[in-house]
């Protein structure tokens, strides 16, 4: 038989236990809270990032978690590509959701994505990653035609869709630098845009009234590098060079993060707010 002594004393541990059980519980969410305060300097900007034609929120799987492991709350809109209209809503909707100001990120057909969703008073900032930039009132299409880069060989479907039909079309135009297997996925999950689109005026142009970030992507199939040198010109925008297909994001995602995340800096720094 057990004595009352030995009672008391297997209590006693049983008490010890669920209290340091308690104890370890309770420092979980603190350690959380934590780890959110250490990334409160960097939350005071959102970051948004849209995707261009022939690609899914997906390509930015690697800049997305880049950006995460610095501490920032980020976005990947899912365009429909139905119509610029169309892919500027979606995007306004995600913007709507965030908690602090916005810095907007688009690569390519991206470009003039956030060229018109960048008017919203939330947006501080926007970056061009080898991206379209129209003009107020132009489309992208007059765009390219005023800097001698009209679009050519791209033919829509029956349904004014344009597609690149396999791996080998979109290594060749889109991610010459990624690897087959890579290049595969992107293939696999690529929205097609309408063809339409393109034809779409903007009404005003965002990178008028607020600062803007470009990366030129020399050796870019896509866009040609002195199209984007030019659009980077026109915007007045803080600019970096790099060697890399149309898919630097893909290729290069610690370069686009990092490129990103002096945007991000840069607005900040010119925040007064604590």
């Amino acid at each position: 038989m057990i004595s009352a002594f030995h009672w008391r004393r297997i209590g006693a541990q049983l008490l010890a236990l669920l209290a340091g059980t308690a104890a370890m519980l309770f420092l979980i969410p603190l350690s959380c809270a934590a780890q959110n305060m250490m990334n409160d300097k960097h939350n005071a900007i959102d970051i948004v990032l849209v995707h261009g034609a022939f690609a899914d929120g997906s390509s930015w799987s690697q800049v997305i978690a880049l950006l995460q492991q610095k501490g920032y709350r980020v976005t990947a809109v899912q365009n429909p590509l139905s119509s610029l209209a169309d892919d500027v809503s979606a995007t306004r909707r995600v913007i709507d959701r965030q908690p602090h100001e916005v810095l907007l990120v688009g690569h390519s057909w991206g470009g003039a994505v956030i060229t018109a969703a960048g008017n919203a008073s939330k947006v501080r900032g926007l970056v061009y990653l080898s991206a379209l930039a129209p003009d107020s009132g132009q489309s992208v299409a007059q765009m390219l035609q005023r800097l001698h880069a009209p679009m050519s060989g791209m033919q829509p479907d029956a349904d004014g869709l344009i597609w690149l039909d396999d791996a080998a079309a979109y290594a060749q135009v889109m991610a010459g630098d990624v690897s087959p297997e890579q290049v595969r996925h992107l293939a696999a999950v690529q929205q097609p845009i309408a063809a339409a689109a393109f034809g779409e005026p903007l009404a005003h142009a965002a990178w008028r009234d607020k600062p803007s970030w470009y990366l030129i992507t020399e050796g870019d199939q896509a866009l040609p590098t002195a199209v984007q040198r030019k659009l980077a010109a026109l915007l007045g925008a803080r600019t970096r060079q790099l060697i890399s297909s149309h898919m630097s994001l893909v290729s290069h995602p610690q370069v686009v993060a990092d490129f990103i995340e002096q945007a991000a800096q840069a607005i900040q720094a010119q925040d007064p707010s604590p």
